[in-house]
């Protein structure tokens, strides 16, 4: 069979990926009025590197909520256990430990919430909705109690340096250029490369539909211009937020898991059917399970990098995180009924939100108004993704 059988024709192309790239569009779309509306406020390099940085510890939990809401699941003890692990990771940083074993056990307590609530939602099977409502409520009260509701600063300013510093070695400095996030770009983006053409190459050899050469190119071609203007962007303001790279590396890890795992195709296999996933073999249960602890886990990560955006724990953080997570994965394509959803869309979805939020704050929109858009933006979403399902006969 030649690749000319095999690879699949414009039209075909853009019917069968119009749910996958309309998320994109929708953020382009957003990003250029609010450039109209704004006078290019929201695109210059401060703006842009505040939007990564205001909504990083939303984004991490998009990262773990997108795979619960793929099997099938939601949490609504997310933005509770951050305010917990936030609280307790700034009384732990205090001790005097250091800042990695700080980050390191804070994460292990989200853990155990998540061990403690995934062993409810799957093994005693009780349903995920009233186990993290409770959880929301446990965790919103012991925040409480051990912060007798009174913040808690940090004895110095390094942990801050998590949400707010940048990478940005002075010999890499050009008339206040940082070149750090151009090199950065540039060997992600050479990995990209290689890996994309080695997995068509890998598909042409199995005999699988793929993307046709000059398509995989404009592909590569419009990402390359994004992640440049992107870098450009932060080279032209301080360098490479810290807290990007520790993004890059979750989206990066939690990609890999999902995409070229067996674990990762688990996950989607319970969420698209739990009955069918168990009688193949699969243990739908033990994935049930590992998913709510990895949420836990980057609840405790989120935690960590909302305390140090804050610069101390306040026993009221997390405040409608979890809605804002919910959401970030529904707006990126993520399904209500489970099975469908993907960490580049739940990160998109995100920082759809995000774009949002800022844009209306740029041009002084109140809160009320602010609810509304959001709420507006997830109902299409949600309606979308219905009707995109309906279309295609997915039931």
């Amino acid at each position: 069979m030649t690749d000319a059988k095999k690879e699949d024709s414009f039209l075909e192309l853009a019917k069968h990926n119009l749910r996958h790239y309309s998320m994109f569009i929708m953020l382009a779309l957003i990003i250029a009025g609010f450039a109209i509306m704004t006078g290019s406020v929201n695109i210059n390099a401060r703006n842009v590197t505040n939007i990564f940085i205001q909504n990083s510890y939303i984004l991490v939990l998009a990262i773990g909520m997108v795979l619960v809401i793929i099997i099938g699941n939601i949490d609504l003890s997310v933005g509770a256990v951050v305010a917990f692990t936030g609280a307790l990771g700034a009384m732990i940083y205090n001790t005097g430990i250091g800042l990695f074993p700080t980050i390191l056990l804070t994460m292990a307590i989200g853990g155990v919430i998540g061990v403690f609530q995934g062993y409810l939602i799957a093994f005693i099977k009780i349903p995920a909705f009233i186990v993290t409502l409770g959880g929301m409520l446990l965790f919103r009260g012991l925040t409480y109690i051990v912060t007798n509701v009174t913040p808690v600063s940090l004895q110095n300013d390094r942990f801050r340096e998590i949400a707010s510093g940048s990478l940005s070695p002075e010999i890499l400095q050009i008339n206040r250029l940082h070149i750090l996030p151009m090199i950065v770009g540039v060997i992600l983006l050479i990995g990209y490369i290689v890996f994309a053409l080695r997995d068509r190459k890998r598909k042409v050899a199995n005999d699988f539909h793929v993307l046709p050469m000059k398509y995989l190119i404009l592909k590569i071609v419009l990402l390359t211009l994004v992640v440049l203007v992107l870098c450009w962007k932060f080279a032209s303001y301080r360098g490479l937020p810290t807290v990007f790279v520790v993004l890059a590396i979750a989206i990066g890890v939690y990609v890999f898991v999902t995409k070229n795992t067996v674990f990762g195709r688990y996950i989607y296999a319970v969420g698209g059917n739990a009955r069918s996933a168990k009688l193949s073999g699969i243990n739908s249960e033990v994935v049930t399970f590992l998913v709510h602890v990895n949420m836990g886990v980057l609840c405790g990560l989120s935690g960590i990098i909302f305390t140090a955006y804050m610069n101390s724990a306040l026993p009221q953080a997390g405040q409608n995180f979890e809605l804002d997570a919910i959401a970030s994965c529904f707006i990126g394509g993520a399904s209500a009924s489970g099975g469908i959803g993907t960490i580049i869309g739940a990160i998109t979805g995100g920082l759809v939100m995000g774009v949002i939020n800022n844009g209306m704050s740029l041009m002084n929109i109140g809160a009320d108004w602010q609810y509304v858009v959001k709420a507006s933006v997830l109902l299409l979403a949600v309606w979308y993704d219905i009707y995109t399902r309906k279309k295609s006969g997915v039931v």
